[in-house]
């Protein structure tokens, strides 16, 4: 039920672990990223022990519905998002389909033990685990990767046995918050870009295995291209690079200089010659250097790829190094830009050129369009936004006729008050057939007739209607994972996605797209969910 095979990559793992009253026995405990780390355990102790408890009081294979969503987009601090990416769906299926509670599993957990030394987890509890094959009585529901998502709309719902359904919570809410996050960041860097490449760097200070996770997630959000080999390949991208500094330096020390390292590398990658020219000195000397071994490399038949540029004032220099590498013949290659790059910086540099460009005589235009951004750990570890708030709760529960009850929690803060009971979310298109709302409707609501009213998710007495004219169209988001069309081969897997991504983007209001301040994107629940809301609310408060 959980989804066809995707080729997408697996192995998010855990990288601490808790002891508390119940610890391990040492023989299952290695260091983290063991077959513990990554297998059904990854999750959290309490998603076990309520589980037991669920099994205890009959209530363990009772059918329960949870919803996934995000409280509030990122906030990177100076800017914030107006909208996110939705990603992680294909690796979560993978890891789904790829566990089990084998007898390893289980012995693991026979050794946890309680305050007072006793088995945490009884025998009966074990015996009904190894009896379940995992997750396939899970039945999921979600928004394909790639899709806009708003804050507050579900973007997975979760549907099967009680316990097993809370297991998955965990596990669930650390893949799909995760590369959300991710793809998200990677979509406003695309964006600020304007069409130019976009090359994952982040690798080297991402958080651990989350690597991978992050090199996909910013592929779907946008990137070109990664530098991580292993996910690249098992993505079907080839991994992307040139050299470090530290080449030049090696070279500044025993062998000759920065020519002499230049010169090495375009010998040994004749066809894919990019130089790193400011490790001594950008416009004196690394790309006059550069300029020489292109014009050697172009003499023996070869074309030089270009120069990336990583300190300094990238804007200026990439004018002055453009203005060098047109007057040499060289108006083709590429420039890249690095250097704790984000989605803000790119839009200021890119302004910046377009000003001073003109000055030295190099046309801003064509200049823009030779540019490729190599963005690192701020993309890779969504700086200024480091986690998304997204939430797992449970919305409906079968009663003992087999008819779903609706569930809710009460909250102090209206945004933590669940939106009870089985529904889907529709985005409504406008006369312009743009992006105006999402609306989060009942499942069997007919939500067909005009004028369409929508309500403020937290305040009853606020809504807005809109007539015929006013809306030129909805479509449904949420879909069966079982019928969704997953590609086996990952790349397919994320272009895709991609596809998806800049669909949605181009009917979504500018506004809400802005780097800075972006418009409020609404969400709204129709007039039967406000109510049952509400009243549910009512009576239970």
């Amino acid at each position: 039920m959980i989804g066809r095979q995707s080729g997408s990559l697996d192995g998010f793992e855990s990288n601490s672990e808790f002891s508390g009253p119940g610890i391990l026995r040492r023989s299952h405990v290695g260091s983290v990223g063991t077959v513990l780390a990554s297998s059904i355990l990854f999750t959290d102790h309490y998603q076990l022990t309520m589980a037991q408890l669920y099994l205890r009081t009959g209530l363990a294979e009772r059918r329960a519905r949870f919803d996934h969503t995000f409280r509030s987009y990122p906030d990177y601090g100076t800017h914030q998002a107006g909208y996110a990416v939705a990603a992680g769906l294909a690796p979560l299926l993978d890891w789904m389909r790829s566990v089990s509670f084998s007898e390893e599993v289980l012995d693991a957990l026979r050794g946890i033990r309680g305050s007072a030394g006793t088995q945490v987890f009884d025998e009966a509890f074990l015996a009904w685990l190894g009896d379940q094959d995992a997750f396939s009585a899970i039945e999921m529901f979600g928004v394909p990767e790639g899709r806009i998502v708003h804050a507050g709309a579900p973007m997975t719902m979760v549907e099967g046995p009680l316990a097993l359904a809370q297991i998955l919570e965990t596990p669930l809410l650390n893949r799909l918050n995760f590369e959300t996050l991710i793809a998200t960041k990677a979509s406003r860097v695309a964006e600020a870009a304007m069409g130019g490449g976009v090359v994952e760097f982040g690798m080297r200070r991402a958080h651990g295995a989350g690597a991978s996770g992050a090199t996909r997630a910013s592929l779907i959000g946008g990137a070109t291209g990664s530098s991580n080999v292993g996910a690249s390949l098992d993505l079907g991208y080839v991994p992307k690079g040139t050299h470090a500094h530290s080449m030049v330096q090696v070279f500044m020390a025993a062998l000759g200089g920065e020519l002499e390292a230049f010169s090495a590398y375009a010998e040994t990658y004749p066809d894919d010659c990019l130089l790193l020219v400011d490790t001594i000195d950008t416009l004196e000397s690394g790309v006059p250097n550069a300029i020489t071994v292109f014009e050697d490399l172009r003499r023996r038949g070869h074309r030089p790829v270009g120069i990336r540029l990583d300190s300094g004032d990238l804007a200026f220099l990439a004018v002055r190094s453009a203005k060098l590498l047109n007057d040499a013949g060289f108006d083709d290659v590429t420039i890249v830009l690095s250097s704790q790059l984000d989605e803000v910086n790119i839009w200021q540099i890119r302004n910046q050129i377009a000003i001073e460009a003109p000055r030295y005589g190099v046309d801003p235009d064509h200049l823009l369009r030779r540019l490729t951004y190599g963005v690192g750990s701020r993309m890779a570890t969504s700086d200024g936004a480091s986690s998304l708030d997204g939430v797992y709760k449970v919305v409906a529960v079968e009663n003992d006729a087999g008819e779903w009850e609706p569930a809710i929690k009460i909250s102090d803060s209206p945004a933590k008050i669940v939106d009870p009971g089985i529904k889907q979310v529709w985005r409504v298109y406008d006369e312009r057939s743009t992006a105006t709302a999402d609306l989060i409707s009942l499942a069997d609501e007919d939500v067909s007739r005009r004028p369409l009213t929508l309500h403020h998710p937290h305040l009853p007495d606020v809504s807005r209607t809109l007539d015929v004219d006013h809306v030129s169209g909805m479509e449904p988001l949420i879909e069966s994972v079982a019928k969704m069309d997953i590609p086996s081969d990952p790349r397919e897997v994320i272009e895709a996605a991609q596809a998806r991504r800049m669909a949605d983007l181009d009917r979504l209001d500018p506004g809400v797209r802005r780097l800075v301040n972006p418009h409020t994107y609404h969400v709204s629940h129709s007039t039967a969910l406000s109510t049952m809301k509400h009243e549910l609310a009512a009576r239970h408060s």
